[in-house]
Order: structure tokens, then C-alpha cells, then sequence
């Protein structure tokens, strides 16, 4: 009896081993059967653009865009109608540096250890007027703090302003500060060519909001106007 059921199970065995080898054959000879194509054939990318007079940073780095950056972008006022030379979009740390800082060098390594992502806007009306916008994310609040009150402390110094400034109007104390040079700086040869600052932080960002005039005049309204917009902004 034992010995007709090991006969029993090992004919079975026999027969599942025929049955695999059998089925391996059958496919063997037959064509190989080709995979299903993929649902979405190329990636969906913009292409980027050649230069021309409707080219932005955005079509020319297309696949370098990140969403983060888009959104910091969008925190930028908008560049009114005739406008001359503008730009607006995300910027490096150290592309920041080079126009910040007097010391590139030394500034970029600070930067690229607090800041998060930076974006810009610049334009120029009528060839006298010219604005300059930076705003910075920090990794957190702490940084924009540092940030913002080395501006409030050397800005008074003759190499910059040279005077205290006056508080923001509509900011709170503490987050909003404005300069005008005391003196218009004059050359030889170029135009009375005087700046002005507006600097103000909110949470872990600081927007540095610059207007500067060719002719040595600057309206103190102005300023104000164009830093309490991007203030709304934030």
C-alpha cells in the first residue's frame, strides 16, 4: 500500500515537471510579444525659447523652473506698463552677492547658509528712475532678523545714506525702515545720481525695495508708495 502511493505521488510529480517543461518549449518558439506602449510617450516639459523682445528668465531656463522659486516670484510687485529694462524672476546667491555686497566673496558664504531662495525685480522709467527689488526667504525667522537689522545699522554711515532714516510708513515698528541720501553723489562728466532704500521684514522674509534718480532728485512719497506695494505683497 505504502509502496503504491510513493508511485502514486511521484507520477504526479512527473507530471507537473512535464507539464512546466512542456509550457517553457511552447513559449520558447513563439515571438516575443511586444510591452504595451506608455501611457504618456515624452515628458511634458516646456521647451525653452531663443532670445527675442518677448523672452523671459522663465522660457529661457524652462526646465530649471522650480515651483518654490515661481512662488517667491510671485511675491515681487508687478512692473508697470512702459517700463524700460525690466526683469523678474528667481535669482542665485551669489549672482545677490555680486550686486549686494561690497565683498562678494564674503557675503555669498553667509547668504547661501541662511537664505532659502531669492527673487528680484528691475526696471528703469525714462532713463532716470531706476528700481531695483530683492526679496529673501530665510530658513527661518531668526536669519531675516540679522538680515534686516545689519541694513538698519550701517545704512546711517556717509558711505550709505548717512542719516537714521525714518520708520516705514504703515509697517510696524521694528519691520519697515526707508533712507534717502543726504547728498546726492556728483562726478565729473555724469549726472547728480542719488539712492534711496526701503527695507522690510515680515515673518522669514526681507524685501529690499531700491529707487534711485540720475538728476539727484527723489520724492519721498514715491518711495514709500513703491515699498508699502511691495509690503502688501508679502
Amino acid at each position: 500500500m505504502r509502496r503504491t502511493a510513493l508511485l502514486i505521488a511521484g507520477a504526479a510529480a512527473l507530471g507537473v515537471l512535464a507539464g512546466t517543461i512542456t509550457g517553457y518549449a511552447v513559449q520558447y518558439h513563439r515571438e516575443p510579444t511586444p510591452l504595451p506602449p506608455l501611457a504618456q510617450q515624452e515628458m511634458a516639459a516646456p521647451k525653452p525659447q531663443a532670445m527675442n523682445d518677448a523672452t523671459t528668465k522663465r522660457s529661457i531656463n524652462a526646465n530649471r523652473w522650480n515651483k518654490a522659486d515661481e512662488d517667491l516670484a510671485k511675491k515681487l510687485v508687478d512692473i508697470p506698463g512702459g517700463a524700460q529694462n525690466s526683469s523678474s524672476g528667481p535669482v542665485s546667491p551669489d549672482a545677490f552677492s555680486v550686486d549686494y555686497f561690497n565683498t562678494p566673496s564674503a557675503g555669498v558664504g553667509s547668504l547661501v547658509r541662511q537664505a532659502k531662495r531669492i527673487a528680484a525685480v528691475h526696471w528703469s522709467e525714462n532713463d532716470r528712475n531706476f528700481v531695483d527689488i530683492n526679496v529673501i526667504q530665510f530658513r527661518d525667522r531668526l536669519g531675516a532678523e540679522d538680515f534686516y537689522t545689519g541694513i538698519v545699522k550701517y545704512m546711517p554711515n556717509k558711505d550709505f545714506a548717512g542719516n537714521t532714516g525714518k520708520d516705514l510708513p504703515g509697517a510696524p515698528a521694528d519691520f519697515g525702515h526707508m533712507w534717502i541720501d543726504s547728498e546726492a553723489r556728483e562726478e565729473p562728466g555724469y549726472h547728480p545720481f542719488r539712492h534711496s532704500r526701503a527695507v522690510i521684514r515680515r515673518g522669514d522674509v526681507v524685501a529690499i525695495v531700491e529707487y534711485a534718480n540720475n538728476r539727484g532728485e527723489i520724492d519721498e512719497k514715491t518711495v514709500a508708495e513703491l515699498a508699502k506695494r511691495q509690503m502688501e505683497r508679502l
